[in-house]
């Protein structure tokens, strides 16, 4: 089965869905839940854990994997599964809101995106809407609060990056009980050595690389190569050194053109006329900002990028030779995750499953010393992880005689 088919047993359902919650007492009026009366029989029956779990912010590969483990481990254990779609902003909508069973998630550990939906304009707290033709931003928290009462969950297994997981953090204030897996192809969370999506994303960057170098050769070019990563560098460091970059620019270490164009000068004079440059999205000049193509609408963060096709320019009219930019943008979101992103993500589900099961709350699955373990959600959104200047990774770079543009 697909992911198409996963979507329309998961539109199937919602009909059942709403007869369910139906006869469990739920009564759907617009955006709010209320139950209604128990019967004798529902008060004597030993309680059903509910949880819900919800995908917040950019898509990644992995998502559906972490999806189909939480369904399958509660299930396995008699619980009811609840899916929000397109984010929070989910909870605001009864139509987006079913139940998910094991038919739901069956053939999808191998797909793409998220079968859930994602948005990274659903921050109930800062939400975006238009009245009498005007766009203003409300804060909904409350309604998302209630619904998840109204509910009946034990536990909301939020899926996400530190977006995400901020806004998680902050509805786990207001009387959710929060379990959180980390979600980002930047691999920038503190509190974790690895994040799921980001060993799919440097697969993707590495193949790309590969096939500019035919390219660069042939034409006798510098190719530079725009990968994300937000405002840090894993994604440009692994894909650059296992792509044969030359030159690897990122956030963490502003740069120069000077010592980029003798690492140019070198390869030309040893008769090697073309080189690849892979550069991070945040990368920065020494001395000079970020470059933003977007600087955000409304309640919109301003979105990175632009920063290959600026350097492109600089380094022809500073070095002379033929220059080419290449930006991968939202293709390093895309396509089946990598085997280690799909054991990853199962891992992280399974063990946000037995976080619930031992009544943690607002904490999040994070992996150290190839284990899987729980740290607080708050302590694990409070620092990005940038690569560190003195990392053996870096050195091994340098020893290779890899330029980051610093020396």
């Amino acid at each position: 089965m697909n992911a198409h088919s996963a979507g329309r047993i998961l539109a199937e359902n919602k009909v059942a869905d709403k007869m369910a919650m139906g006869n469990m007492g739920l009564n759907f009026w617009r955006s709010d839940l209320h139950f209604g009366v128990m019967t004798e029989q529902q008060k004597n029956s030993p309680p059903l854990k509910r949880i819900g779990v919800v995908t917040g912010g950019g898509d990644c590969p992995g998502l559906n994997a972490v999806i189909r483990s939480v369904v399958i481990g509660a299930i396995n254990r008699g619980w009811h599964v609840f899916g929000i779609e397109q984010g929070f902003e989910g909870f605001l909508y009864p139509d987006r809101i079913h139940r998910l069973d094991a038919k739901s998630v069956k053939g999808i550990i191998h797909t793409g995106g998220t079968i859930l939906g994602t948005s990274n304009r659903g921050n109930p707290f800062n939400l975006e809407i238009v009245e009498n033709g005007e766009t203003k931003t409300v804060d909904v928290s409350d309604r998302v609060v209630a619904q998840y009462h109204a509910l009946g969950l034990a536990a909301m297994i939020t899926i996400g990056g530190d977006g995400t997981l901020k806004i998680a953090d902050g509805l786990a204030k207001k009387g959710i009980s929060v379990i959180g897996v980390p979600k980002t192809i930047d691999n920038d969370l503190m509190a974790t050595e690895l994040t799921f999506g980001f060993s799919t994303a440097i697969a993707t960057a590495t193949d790309a690389i590969d096939k500019v170098h035919a390219t660069a050769e042939s034409h006798e070019r510098v190719m530079i190569v725009e990968v994300m990563g937000h405002f840090t560098g894993w994604i440009a460091l692994y894909s650059g050194i296992s792509g044969g970059a030359d030159v690897i620019l990122l956030p963490e270490i502003p740069y120069r053109l000077e010592p980029i164009k003798r690492k140019l000068d070198a390869r030309w004079q040893n008769r090697r006329r073309f080189a690849i440059v892979v550069v991070a999205e945040g990368a920065r000049p020494e001395g000079g900002e970020m470059i933003f193509n977007a600087p955000g609408a409304g309640a919109g963060a301003p979105r990175l990028g632009g920063i290959a096709d600026q350097l492109a320019e600089e380094l022809y009219h500073y070095t002379g030779y033929e220059t080419r930019s290449l930006t991968l943008g939202h293709l390093q979101r895309g396509g089946q995750p990598t085997s280690a992103d799909r054991l990853l993500a199962t891992r992280f589900g399974a063990a946000a499953v037995r976080a619930v099961e031992r009544g943690e709350r607002n904490v999040m699955v994070a992996y150290r010393a190839a284990r899987i373990v729980t740290v607080p959600l708050e302590s694990a959104i409070s620092n990005t992880k940038n690569v560190p200047l003195d990392s053996d990774i870096i050195l091994s770079a340098r020893e290779l005689g890899i330029s980051f543009g610093d020396e």
